[in-house]
C-alpha cells in the first residue's frame, strides 16, 4: 500500500517514520546479523537495532493514546511530544552498541525538533539541522570513533542533507543518498570490513532508517540495500567478493586480547558524574558509548571486570536494567586477530538474578544474566533478549522467582519459535539458580544436564530475610511496617525486630531437617557482621555443614538463604 506522504515534520510524521523504520528493519534484521565483522561476532546488530526502534515506536504509541483518551480521537500531541517520546523510547531500549548509537541519532534529531521557541523546525531547514545535530551528538558520545562505521555513514547523511534545497521529501532524499554512499565507501574505510566483503552492519541499518524517512515524506520507498550471499551490493555498487560473517556492529577500535564482557545499563545521574563515569569507564575497556542527556544515560562498554563497570555506575548514580554478556571463549575479543564465523555455541544458560553482585557471580560461571530490579520484574521480551544473546542452539533458563512461571513459559515458547531449544527449570530463589549452575555440564546430553540441574535446584531449600513495608497478616501472624521478616519457601515463618536474632531463627528452622552446604546471599543493606554470625553458628552447632557467602548487591532482600 502506498504510503501518504507527509508535507511537514510534525507528531504524525514521527509516528509514520518509527513505524516505517519498523518494518523496514525487520525485513532487513537477519541480512544485517549475517554481514557484520566489526569487531565482537554476536550476530545480532540487526536485532539490536530493531529492538531499539520497536522501543521508540512503544513510545510515540503511548503519547498518541494518551492525547486520545484526553481529548478524543481527534487528539494528537505536538511534534515536540512525539520526538521527545521517540527519543526518550529509544534510550531506554537501546540494545547492543549499534542500537545505543541509534538512540543517539534520535536524540540529536528530537533536541532540534522539539526546541523550544516561537518557530517550530518542522521544514527541509529544521530537517536538516536535525540531521546535523544527530551526526554531531553522536559522534561525540562515542569515546574512540572510527571510520567505516555507523558514525561514517551518519556524518555522510548529514553532509548531504547540508547541500539539499527544497521541503522535506528533498532533503531526507539526499540525507539517503549521501548514507548510501557513505555505506558503500566503508569497506575501503576499515580493513576488516574490506577483507570480508561486507559493508558497515550498523551503517547498513541507519540506511534502512532513512530510507523509512524518504519514504515517509515522499510516500516512494527507495530501492531497498541488497545483501547476497559471498558479497553485499548497495544499488548496484559491488564490495570486494568475500565471506560473510556475524557480530555486532561497534563505532570503537578493536584491540587484540579485549575485554571478555560486555555490559549494558541505565543510569541515572548527573552530567558532572557521567564526565567522571566516562574517563573511568574508558580507562577499564573499549567500545564505550555514552548516550543520553538530562538525567538519564545509557551506557555500553566492553570489560574484563563487569563488575567494576556496574560499581563504576553505582558511584555515577543508579544504575538498572543491568545487562552483562560474556562474549565466550574463541570470540574475536578474548583471542584478538581475526577468526572465522563463529558458529552458535551447544548450549548456555541464561538466569535472571536479583542484584548486581550475583549477576556478576553468574556471569563468570557463563550465565548470561538478566537483572531484575526491586519491584521492577523483567518482561518476558527481556528474557528472550537474553535468550539470543546467548548465542545457542540449547538453552537452559533459570527465572529464579516463582513469580516469573508465567514470564519465563512465555518467553521460551517465543525462543522456542524461532528454533532455540529451551528448556525451563522452574527455579524459585537465586540460591536455587546457584546449585543448579554448580552443576551445569555443557559437555553432556541436553536432557542429563536438565535433569541434574533440576534435581539440584529441587533439592536446595530457600529462604529471605526482609522487612515489612506495610501492616500485614502473614502465616506467622500480623507484621508492622519495619519487621524484620523471615520467609521460608516464600511464606513469612518468623517476625522479629532484630536482623541477625530473625536469620539464624530461620536458619535454625531449615537446618533442622538437614544439610551439607548454607550459602548466604548479602544485600548492600545488610552488615558483614550478620554472614560472620551465621557463620559461626554453623561451625559451633552443625557439624560437617559448609557455608558459602556472597555479596548481591541492591537485591531486595536483605538476605538470602539457601540450604542444600
Amino acid at each position: 500500500m502506498a504510503q501518504v506522504p507527509q508535507t511537514f515534520f510534525d507528531a504524525l510524521a514521527v509516528r509514520t517514520w518509527c513505524g516505517l523504520a519498523l518494518e523496514a528493519l525487520g525485513r532487513a534484521r537477519e541480512e544485517i546479523d549475517a554481514i557484520n565483522v566489526y569487531p565482537v561476532a554476536d550476530g545480532d546488530t540487526g536485532t539490536n537495532l530493531y529492538l531499539t526502534v520497536e522501543s521508540a515506536v512503544a513510545a510515540v504509541e503511548a503519547v498518541f493514546a494518551a492525547h486520545e483518551v484526553g481529548s478524543g480521537e481527534s487528539g494528537k500531541p505536538t511534534l515536540a511530544d512525539a520526538a521527545r517520546a521517540m527519543a526518550h523510547g529509544a534510550l531506554i531500549g537501546a540494545q547492543g552498541n549499534s542500537g545505543t548509537i541509534l538512540a543517539q541519532l534520535l536524540r540529536g534529531m528530537a533536541q532540534v525538533l522539539a526546541a523550544d521557541g516561537e518557530t517550530p523546525h518542522t521544514d527541509g531547514s529544521g530537517l536538516r539541522l536535525a540531521l546535523r545535530h544527530a551526526a554531531d551528538s553522536a559522534h561525540q558520545a562515542v569515546a574512540h570513533p572510527v571510520e567505516g562505521t555507523v558514525l561514517s555513514v551518519a556524518a555522510g547523511a548529514a553532509d548531504a542533507a547540508g547541500g539539499a534545497e527544497g521541503d522535506c521529501g528533498a532533503v531526507a532524499r539526499a540525507a539517503y543518498e549521501g548514507a548510501r554512499a557513505a555505506l558503500a565507501a566503508t569497506p575501503g574505510q576499515l580493513a576488516v570490513l574490506g577483507r570480508a566483503g561486507v559493508v558497515d552492519a550498523g551503517g547498513r541499518g541507519l540506511v534502512a532508517v532513512l530510507a523509512a524517512l524518504v519514504e515517509t515524506f515522499t510516500g516512494e520507498a527507495p530501492v531497498a540495500v541488497v545483501v547476497s550471499a559471498g558479497y553485499t551490493r548497495v544499488e548496484g555498487d559491488t564490495a570486494t567478493a568475500g565471506t560473510r560473517e556475524t557480530g555486532d556492529d561497534c563505532a570503537s577500535s578493536p584491540q587484540e586480547g579485549g575485554p571478555a564482557f560486555e555490559v549494558i545499563y541505565l543510569l541515572e545521574a548527573e552530567d558532572t558524574a557521567v564526565a567522571r563515569l566516562r574517563e573511568r569507564l574508558d580507562a577499564l575497556g573499549d567500545s564505550l558509548v555514552v548516550v543520553g542527556g538530562d538525567g538519564l544515560w545509557n551506557v555500553h562498554v566492553h570489560v574484563d571486570d563487569a563488575g567494576a563497570a556496574v560499581e563504576a555506575g553505582v558511584e555515577a548514580g543508579r544504575p538498572y536494567r543491568i545487562r552483562i554478556t560474556h562474549f565466550g571463549v574463541g570470540d574475536v575479543h578474548t583471542t584478538g586477530g581475526e577468526r572465522p564465523p563463529r558458529e552458535r555455541v551447544q548450549r548456555a544458560v541464561v538466569a535472571v538474578v536479583p542484584g548486581e553482585g550475583l549477576a556478576g557471580l553468574y556471569t563468570e560461571a557463563g550465565a548470561t544474566t538478566v537483572l531484575a530490579r526491586p519491584g521492577e520484574a523483567p518482561a518476558s521480551g527481556e528474557l528472550v533478549d537474553a535468550v539470543r544473546r546467548a548465542h545457542a542452539r540449547e538453552v537452559v533458563l533459570l527465572p529464579n522467582d516463582a513469580d516469573l512461571r508465567h514470564t519465563a513459559a512465555a518467553a521460551a515458547e517465543q525462543a522456542r519459535a524461532e528454533g532455540i531449544r529451551v528448556a525451563l527449570i522452574p527455579t524459585r530463589s537465586a540460591v536455587q539458580g546457584i546449585a543448579a549452575l554448580a552443576v551445569h555440564e555443557p559437555e553432556r546430553r541436553f536432557d542429563e544436564d536438565v535433569v541434574s540441574m533440576t534435581s539440584a535446584a529441587g533439592a536446595t531449600r530457600y529462604a529471605e530475610v526482609a522487612v515489612a513495608e506495610r501492616q500485614s497478616w502473614t502465616m506467622a501472624g500480623i507484621c508492622q511496617a519495619g519487621d524484620v521478616l523471615g520467609l521460608i519457601e516464600g511464606d513469612v515463618a518468623v517476625i522479629g525486630s532484630d536482623l541477625t536474632v530473625t536469620a539464624e531463627t530461620v536458619l535454625d528452622r531449615m537446618l533442622q531437617a538437614g544439610g551439607e552446604l548454607v550459602t548466604l546471599v548479602l544485600g548492600d543493606e545488610a552488615p558483614e557482621s550478620v554472614a560472620d554470625r551465621l557463620e559461626a553458628r554453623v561451625r559451633e552447632s552443625y557439624l560437617a555443614v559448609d557455608t558459602v557467602v556472597y555479596r548481591g548487591g541492591r537485591q531486595g532482600a536483605l538476605l538470602l538463604i539457601g540450604v542444600e
